[in-house]
């Protein structure tokens, strides 16, 4: 080979590079044109290893060399992977949710209060409503701390069919009253689509717990009402899954969600849950919800409570949720990780300075 003959074999190669490129470019726009095909079709997966086969088939029928048949098969595996990805990030453009769709970030109103303005705020109270003196006792406390938003569970799903279920509607109303001479306002979780239009008289919050993060019956049910939605990541749920299930409720014209990160199971036993605090600016990154972080669920233990707060505050979350109780030696359900009053003032001023004229006023 002569020294001119090189350079005019690098053209050709780079001209060749170039017809490569504009036809991988013209075979993506197909393969996006195949994924909205897709999404029109009931029951059509998104991968197909059977018409991958075929495909790769009918490569290695027309295949004569120099390249190796399996590196050929491998280079053609990397173009179908890079085809799905492709699929699955138009997908993404086309949630609801997606900050591609909706740049900023949406807020949500809970009578007057604006989760997601970029003031942080904390979501407080028993994990069980048992009475109302129990949670009067706990809700003025809170309000003397400053905090307008009280949790308490009035269904409760166990995972042992002979713990504490909740008082049910009687726990509702218990809520409501002391919610309402407060002056706070009630986030409760729902558990049925049934029971949804009757808590609309009860809660200004609807919450949907871990184990129900995939009712989509119950999703789209909360999605057709006019009511704040905090729903819960799943207990092994992938961010996807926690993303799609969102979109349920907004898909049926529900804006008002609250995305919760409540720690995920894993392998590890040194607490309750895994918290995934990288999910918090993944979710604030992917969507325009607000995120807020449950430290209480997701460690389990009163000595995490705090570092777990400031680590999901110093990622950006927009609320912190925690579980207080009068006494909690004696609570009907998870009274090792619940804090007593004087423990969640010391929680809330470690958290937040700006409380502590209001802690000194209570005490």
């Amino acid at each position: 080979m002569s020294r001119n003959e090189l350079p005019d074999l690098r053209e050709e190669v780079d001209e060749i590079n170039l017809q490569i490129l504009s036809l991988l470019n013209k075979r993506a726009e197909i393969v996006q044109e195949i994924g909205e095909q897709k999404k029109k079709g009931v029951g059509v997966n998104r991968y197909d290893p059977v018409r991958e086969r075929e495909s790769l088939d009918l490569l290695m029928k027309h295949h004569e060399g120099p390249f190796e048949a399996s590196t050929i098969q491998h280079i053609f595996k990397e173009i179908f992977k890079a085809s799905l990805e492709l699929q699955e990030d138009d997908n993404r453009k086309a949630l609801l949710v997606s900050r591609k769709a909706q740049p900023d970030n949406t807020l949500v109103d809970v009578n007057g209060v604006k989760v997601g303005d970029g003031e942080q705020r904390f979501i407080m109270g028993p994990c069980a409503v048992e009475s109302y003196e129990q949670v009067k006792e706990v809700a003025l406390s809170l309000k003397d701390q400053g905090l307008t938003m009280l949790r308490g569970g009035a269904f409760k799903p166990r995972s042992s069919p002979y713990d504490f279920q909740g008082l049910g509607e009687e726990g509702l109303k218990i809520l409501k009253d002391v919610a309402d001479e407060t002056g706070m306002s009630v986030v409760s979780e729902i558990l049925t689509p049934q029971d949804v239009e009757k808590a609309l008289d009860y809660v200004d919050v609807i919450q949907i717990g871990a184990r129900n993060m995939q009712n989509f019956e119950l999703l789209k049910a909360v999605g057709r009402v006019n009511k704040p939605v905090l729903l819960k990541r799943g207990l092994s749920a992938t961010i996807d899954e926690f993303i799609n299930a969102a979109e349920y409720i907004m898909s049926q014209g529900n804006d008002q969600i609250m995305l919760c990160e409540r720690g995920i199971r894993t392998y590890e036993k040194a607490t309750r849950n895994t918290l995934d605090i990288s999910a918090v600016p993944i979710l604030k990154k992917e969507t325009h919800l607000p995120v807020i972080v449950d430290v209480t669920h997701s460690t389990g233990r009163k000595d995490l409570l705090v570092p777990t707060a400031k680590a999901a505050l110093a990622i950006g979350a927009d609320a912190i949720m925690a579980e207080v109780h009068p006494d909690p030696a004696v609570a009907l359900s998870d009274s090792a990780q619940q804090m007593n009053i004087p423990e969640s003032q010391e929680f809330l001023k470690e958290l937040n300075p700006s409380l502590n004229l209001n802690l000194a006023k209570s005490m």
